[in-house]
């Protein structure tokens, strides 16, 4: 039967782990598995991109397959094709797809209606691919994941959404920290406390970001104004004291706290520019381990 990865809970804890540790194997043998060997692996993409887009072409080349790029606008979807009918197609043509786009109910459908395993590149809802780069990041750091906390700082968007469920997935304990009015979707949230509560991990959504990072091991950002929604830079007012600066990096009463970012950054407002530079190189890690998470996962789903 077909595996398909819209969401980090697609996984289970263990296959999570066995991901992560496969891809910090293939970090250092990027040419070793050739699961994709005469295979060729659609990428629809709907939003712009750079390291998604670049990190799977690049992974399913080392992988010895085929990458396909299909710009969204270029497809018989952006005319009013049913997605259904593109899945079946592209099931007849493909061994695999990943899918960039707004909606999280259009890759519901695509992987419904197709026969190929389906990965999601990032929708409005989740960012599986990013958290599980993330998690590797913070395996290969610290050495270890079980009772670490990590403090999400910003917009209530897919990212904080993914966490909400690869936190207690990865045996992280998390505080996700929100202005009023900009907090997870509330599905995610009560899936989150769910997972937390089976897996024993401490899961808080506040309103208060110095008390989200007290403690923190790992403090995380995201853009304030996402893809698609350029046009409410008006919000960023709201989210006066969200930003990670050298004050709140001190409310964690640690001294060797870290800080990351999923990138792109927008320096001066979710972030400043000297925090940034400080901990750029694990900023810049987590965007190399998307090309060693994603060939672990394509590794998982395709074999």
């Amino acid at each position: 039967m077909k595996k398909d990865f819209l969401s980090i809970s697609d996984l289970k804890r263990e296959e999570i782990f066995e991901i992560v540790q496969y891809g910090l194997h293939l970090k250092e043998h990027k040419f070793s598995d050739r699961t994709l060997d005469k295979k060729s692996i659609g990428m629809i993409f709907m939003k712009p991109s750079t390291r998604t887009r670049i990190s799977f072409e690049v992974g399913i080349y080392q992988m010895g397959g085929q990458p396909i790029y299909i710009q969204g606008s270029s497809t018989q979807i952006s005319r009013g094709e049913d997605i259904k009918d593109t899945a079946r197609v592209l099931s007849r043509y493909l061994d695999g797809l990943v899918i960039r786009t707004f909606s999280h109910k259009e890759i519901e459908d695509m992987a419904h209606y197709s026969d190929i395993p389906v990965i999601n590149a990032l929708t409005d809802l989740h960012h599986p691919c990013q958290i599980l780069s993330d998690i590797m990041t913070i395996k290969e750091y610290f050495g270890k994941l079980e009772g670490l906390k990590l403090a999400y700082i910003g917009d209530g968007n897919n990212m904080a959404n993914s966490w909400l469920l690869g936190a207690p997935l990865s045996e992280l304990n998390l505080s996700v920290a929100t202005p009023q009015g900009y907090e997870p979707n509330g599905k995610a949230v009560a899936e989150g406390l769910k997972l937390a509560d089976r897996y024993n991990t401490h899961l808080e959504i506040t309103n208060n970001p110095e008390e989200a990072v007290k403690d923190a091991d790992i403090i995380y950002t995201d853009v304030w104004v996402s893809m698609g929604q350029e046009g409410e830079k008006d919000k960023i007012k709201d989210f006066e004291g969200f930003q990670i600066d050298s004050n709140l990096l001190s409310k964690t009463g640690k001294k060797d706290t870290i800080v990351m970012h999923c990138l792109p950054a927008h320096k001066g407002e979710e972030i400043t520019e000297d925090i940034f530079e400080k901990f750029s190189d694990i900023i810049f890690t987590q965007a190399e381990n998307r090309l060693h998470a994603q060939k672990a996962l394509m590794s998982f789903l395709y074999k």
